[in-house]
């Protein structure tokens, strides 16, 4: 057996929302859509998949309390997305920075509280 892929899943109680904030706002695109329910989003050469649930994820506490992340999406260009995404309206929860780790990092929230990193080796 060979592991060809890895896929997470987020949650979501507003799946018109989600799809909107992934594709409008970050500039990524769905792959497929299962009914109302299940959605593949593709972003670059990776994908992750939103299912709708009925209660807010129980996750995004735990992540914020703990400085953790949902999904961190490694990029080249990180600076210029930065800036993309400012002018689009999205608000940065940490701006870009520079880290001890040896990576230029920035950190959002998506439209449920999902926190997302974006970084760059430098």
């Amino acid at each position: 057996m060979a592991i060809t892929r890895v896929i997470p899943q987020l949650r979501t109680t507003d799946m018109k929302s989600s799809v909107s904030f992934y594709t409008d706002k970050l500039g990524f695109s769905v792959e497929f859509s299962y009914e109302d329910f299940y959605v593949g989003i593709r972003a670059g050469d990776e994908f992750f998949h939103i299912k709708l649930v009925d209660e807010p994820d129980p996750s995004i506490r735990f992540v914020d309390d703990g400085e953790h992340f949902h999904l961190y999406f490694q990029t080249e260009g990180v600076a210029a997305y930065a800036a993309e995404l400012k002018a689009k309206g999205v608000d940065l929860l940490k701006d870009l920075h520079e880290t001890d780790w040896n990576t230029r990092e920035f950190i959002i929230h998506d439209n449920q509280g999902h926190t997302l990193y974006f970084g760059e080796p430098l």
